[in-house]
């Protein structure tokens, strides 16, 4: 089992312990950090690394281990590439939130969605369980393929109602309501955690490596893949609906009370509410559910349950 699963174990057994890691893991500024000084660092807890089955008390070594968590992909032991490394998330992601929030014409919420979910399902790819093979064709041709149809299925799905809108000029309170303020939120949740499944699929369709306690790998499980990239989907469509749903409701109340008396403050007041919210939501997310997965015995294939007698086994849940 990698150093950084075994982090995750000991570590973040909680959610409140999973989102105060996550809080920090996030820091921009560790994607400052060279790959020489990554490798260094990695190659420090692999010599000093013990049994993490207690919680770290060294302040370096924590520091270390979240340089690890933020740049190294736990199934391959590579660097991630600096734009799809999670402290990257939020400073590529919320420009381009802000931006697909505001969008009155259709075509133009087409290209921003694209742009948007090309980036999420990239990052999806990368981060994802590094565990699955396949024989007889490439299975990154295959993930890539399945991106590009999500990528261009969500990029429609999101701008329809506005083009439905300004196609039937449909204008009246209710439908500017209904387009403007409440469907995004949900559409946007349901794309996300679409794209996450469908480049993610091959982990559910040939199955994930899982370990038991010791690290040591046991088999390969659909049952685990398919646990994994359903909790990821769901993660990530909690982010992105509540990010968009959250602001409306508060820049609602704002206008409603007459807190903000100049109407051209509310725009920078829109971005810093979208802002806060995203940042606040990105480590919740990420903490909703273990990073290294559990899975029980009796929800696991026959065939793997033979080799061993244990009862819980773990597998990378990727993000």
């Amino acid at each position: 089992m990698d150093a950084n699963l075994r982090f995750w174990r000991a570590e973040g057994q909680s959610f409140f312990q999973r989102f105060l890691l996550w809080a920090d893991a996030l820091d921009p500024l560790l994607l400052l950090k060279s790959s020489n000084e990554i490798r260094r660092t990695r190659l420090s807890i692999l010599i000093n690394e013990k049994t993490l089955s207690e919680p770290i008390q060294n302040n370096q070594t924590k520091k270390d281990f979240l340089l690890s968590l933020s740049s190294v992909h736990p199934d391959t032991d590579k660097i991630i590439p600096v734009i799809f490394r999670p402290p990257a998330f939020m400073p590529i992601t919320l420009p381009l939130v802000i931006i697909s929030s505001v969008q009155r014409h259709a075509r133009h919420s087409f290209f921003w969605q694209f742009v948007f979910h090309t980036y999420t399902t990239a990052f999806t790819l990368v981060n994802g369980n590094g565990t699955p093979k396949a024989q007889g064709y490439s299975l990154q041709q295959k993930q890539l393929l399945l991106g590009l149809g999500a990528i261009s299925y969500s990029a429609c799905v999101g701008a329809l109602p506005l083009a439905f809108m300004n196609r039937y000029t449909l204008k009246n309170s209710l439908m500017h309501l209904v387009v403007r303020k409440l469907l995004p939120a949900p559409l946007l949740g349901l794309t996300s955690a679409f794209t996450v499944a469908m480049v993610r699929s091959p982990e559910f369709d040939n199955g994930i490596e899982v370990m038991d306690r010791n690290g040591k790998v046991i088999g390969v499980s659909k049952k685990a893949g398919e646990k994994a990239v359903m909790e990821t989907a769901l993660s990530r469509a909690v982010l992105f609906g509540t990010t968009f749903f959250l602001p409306e409701v508060l820049m609602h109340c704002v206008q409603r009370a007459r807190i903000v008396k100049n109407p051209h403050a509310l725009g920078p007041v829109r971005m810093f509410v979208i802002m806060s919210v995203l940042a606040g939501m990105l480590p919740v997310s990420f903490s909703m559910f273990p990073q290294c997965g559990e899975i029980n015995r009796a929800d696991l294939e026959p065939e793997i349950l033979s080799s061993t007698e244990e009862t819980v086994f773990f597998y990378n849940r990727g993000i």
